[in-house]
């Protein structure tokens, strides 16, 4: 499948979500790993204009179109949108703190 390169754009969410995981990382697994993981999260996140249809539909949110992806990074799920013009990435959660729930109120992200 030949696929256009899209812009990527993370929500405010995402954001703080990137946050919080770094500093999870940091008091828990100490500054060189934190940096790695962020740095690899990062990356992935750089490489969704390219690669936006390599990662497997949401299976917590159906769609006729398709439109909601998921990437699973070590314990996280992180959920982006396809949209016509750009890629949207909504959320990253955590698998212990992870319901179906949360991850249903991600369609409700504005940009």
């Amino acid at each position: 499948m030949d696929t256009k390169k899209l812009p990527v754009i993370v929500s405010e969410k995402f954001q703080e979500d990137q946050k919080n995981i770094f500093k999870y990382g940091f008091t828990t697994f100490g500054e060189t790993a934190a940096i790695q993981f962020y740095e690899n999260l990062e990356k992935i996140i750089h490489d969704l204009g390219n690669e936006y249809y390599m990662y497997p539909e949401c299976r917590f949110l159906p769609s006729k179109l398709r439109i909601y992806r998921n990437i699973i990074l070590e314990s996280y799920l992180i959920i982006y949108r396809i949209t016509t013009n750009r890629i949207e990435v909504l959320r990253a959660f955590h698998s212990s703190i992870c319901t179906t729930n949360k991850i249903r109120m991600t369609r409700k992200i504005k940009f």
